[in-house]
């Protein structure tokens, strides 16, 4: 009896042995540690960024053209979270801007810091979500590589004013995760009013974030939650305020909106749809022909490009071949859920713009393809067939993050930007005429004009473009042209407040004040809030010698941008010339804080200072203003300086 217990013993003990070896040959795939290299090398990838500065696609329409921001205070505070701007309702991440801008000012570093910052936090998010979701090692951290080194992440992360989709993405992530805690962890009331406070927060980042609620459904089906009374009525208070961000979203986007798709009949629409969905599903594999803006097909006698007719078919196969044909069906479909769920919003069911897919609109999305592929993979049971498919997937991923490093400098500023879009639609005016609108804002005007140039050889008569233009003859002091492209661009579109301010400075430059100040008074009853127009009118009226009327012009003006040198320049002349001398001192001197090396300023504060009987202090201004190229100051130096 004893004999023949050994024995057994020694069979079970045999038994175990190979056991244990393929237990401890697995464990060795997924090392703990790989999270933070994906980390780190995401932080090496995207450091490029912290080089690149103000792209100039609504960077300064959302940073230094934004009223909103401009003054630090409690007032401004509350507007911004009572406000729209720019057809949008995103008042956190305008929070945000609004301390940079006054601690930093038009520093770019700070800036990309917190959007790469904010990212790294992201990708932490989704290796934690993913983790929960699936148990599986190998999914999660597909997932996060994929989701920090894609390159069409890059257009969320480089481009400054697009903070918004890496801040409500990150609202947005930890929300499913307190929930999935809220559903592991026996329904405490406590994970439930704060996923629904990081709710809030991720509505009030961008409106995107109003597909949660039917995520968090999906998330309960995904789970095998029973769809009780209790799962639909928790749900109730994220669906009204997914309800209510709606409603703001389509009320902040009244004037803002155009919905070009409308151009296009039902049944082409139709196809415009399943195009989009299939862009998003190529770039996923085929990241290639990326750019700042994807533009609308051209139809040919009604009829779209082969392309769009042919992504319905295709998709349906798609469905079909992943749904029908693998084992993981309950995975696919969570994952085909999450991505459609997420980029719903997205596909220019209404569109706003002229774009027709954007890159950014994947940041989100994508973690539900990304999830599929994850799962695929951590479902295979042959040892060495998931060696090969990770080991092409690691190609993969770093084949995303050479793309990703390649993309970034794309973003450096907005010729590189524009350049890039060019190459991508050479025929496109858009692509032309924003590029010459970055130069026009480096006053590289000549670049400019060969830029709008184009366009209007692409487009005659783009009323927008003709503005620019009649803007650089401006600039060039060729008020004949000027005149004629903005006589063109008002019969275009009468509606367009700078036309007429432009046009205003086009008639004073031919002497032409009546006519100037026509065209002034125009600008402000189009736009009330148009700060040049009030600048350019208080001059005017200075010139024809209404001195009061100016003066009240100049303090609107100041009122509406309190940080315009130029005006605190225009102020200062208007109260020269009422003899308020000390007044016109205080006001150069402001002027000079935002342009030190002014040497006209420095030279008309000398002569206020004279009028004060400030010698010395005169002589010192006008000095500094001959360094600083002032011919006129050498005369007056030689009169009244030893």
């Amino acid at each position: 009896m004893a004999s023949k217990s050994t024995g057994k013993q020694k069979t079970i003990s045999n038994r175990q042995k190979p056991v244990q070896a393929m237990q401890q040959k697995k464990s060795f795939l997924i090392p703990p540690w790989i999270i933070y290299t994906i980390l780190a090398a995401t932080a090496i990838i995207y450091s490029r960024a912290l080089f690149n500065g103000f792209a100039s696609l609504d960077d300064d329409d959302y940073l230094f053209d934004n009223p909103y921001i401009k003054n630090f205070t409690f007032e401004a505070f509350k507007t911004i979270f009572t406000s729209f701007h720019l057809g949008n309702y995103h008042p956190l991440t305008t929070l945000t801007f609004w301390f940079e801008i006054h601690w930093y000012g038009a520093n770019p570093l700070p800036f990309h810091i917190l959007n790469v910052l904010l990212h790294l936090i992201n990708t932490f998010l989704v290796y934690q979500l993913v983790k929960k979701l699936s148990g599986q090692e190998i999914t999660s951290l597909f997932t996060a590589a994929l989701f920090a080194l894609h390159p069409l992440h890059v257009e969320s992360v480089a481009w400054i004013s697009e903070r918004k989709d890496v801040m409500y993405s990150m609202f947005y992530l930890s929300a499913l995760l307190i929930y999935l805690q809220y559903l592991t962890n026996g329904h405490k009331s406590k994970h439930y009013l704060l996923c629904l406070l990081l709710f809030v927060c991720s509505l009030l980042s961008k409106s995107a974030a109003v597909t949660l609620p039917v995520l968090l459904i999906a998330i309960d089906l995904y789970k095998r939650r029973k769809p009780d009374t209790k799962m639909w009525l928790e749900k109730i208070p994220f669906l009204l305020l997914s309800v209510l961000f709606g409603i703001i979203a389509l009320l902040s986007q009244q004037g803002a909106l155009k919905d070009v798709a409308l151009e296009y009949s039902f049944f082409n629409r139709i196809f415009l749809f399943t195009y989009g969905v299939m862009f998003y599903v190529v770039k996923l594999i085929v990241p290639f022909h990326l750019s700042a803006m994807h533009f609308y097909p051209v139809t040919h006698g009604g009829m779209l490009p082969w392309y769009c007719y042919a992504s319905l078919p295709v998709l349906g196969f798609l469905a079909w071949l992943t749904v029908r044909k693998t084992s993981l069906r309950r995975e696919t479909l969570f994952g085909t859920g999450f991505f459609l769920i997420t980029i719903s919003v997205m596909l220019q069911i209404i569109s706003v713009g002229n774009a027709i897919t954007a890159e950014r609109y994947t940041y989100i999305s994508y973690i539900g393809l990304f999830y599929i592929a994850g799962q695929w993979m951590s479902a295979l049971k042959k040892e060495s067939v998931k060696r090969t498919a990770l080991f092409i997937s690691g190609i993969f991923i770093i084949a995303m993050a050479i793309l990703t490093w390649n993309r970034i400098p794309v973003w450096k500023n907005g010729n590189t930007l524009f350049t890039d879009m060019i190459k991508k639609y050479p025929d496109s005016y858009l692509a032309y005429w924003m590029r010459g609108n970055y130069k026009n804002d480096v006053k590289d005007y000549q670049g400019a004009l060969q830029d709008y140039n184009k366009t209007l050889q692409l487009h005659p008569n783009f009323a927008e473009c003709l503005t620019n233009r009649g803007n650089i003859f401006n600039e060039l002091k060729d008020y004949k042209a000027a005149l004629q492209d903005l006589d063109r661009s008002i019969a275009l579109d009468t509606t367009v407040a700078e036309s007429f301010n432009n046009r205003g400075i086009a008639h004073n430059g031919l002497g032409d004040t009546a006519s100037a100040l026509k065209d002034y008074n125009k600008a402000i009853q189009l736009d009330p809030e148009l700060q040049n127009a009030y600048d350019n009118r208080g001059v005017l009226k200075a010139i024809m010698g209404d001195l009061t009327g100016a003066l009240t012009d100049v303090n609107k003006a100041l009122i509406i941008d309190p940080k315009d040198g130029e005006t605190f320049s225009n102020r200062a002349n208007i109260k020269a010339m009422m003899k308020d001398f000390k007044g016109s001192f205080d006001d150069y001197s402001i002027a000079l804080q935002y342009n030190p090396k002014d040497n006209i300023v420095l030279f008309n504060r000398g002569l206020t200072r004279l009028n004060l009987n400030d010698t010395a202090g005169a002589c010192d201004d006008w000095h500094r203003a001959a360094n600083l190229g002032n011919q006129a100051a050498g005369d007056v130096i030689t009169n009244y300086c030893k």
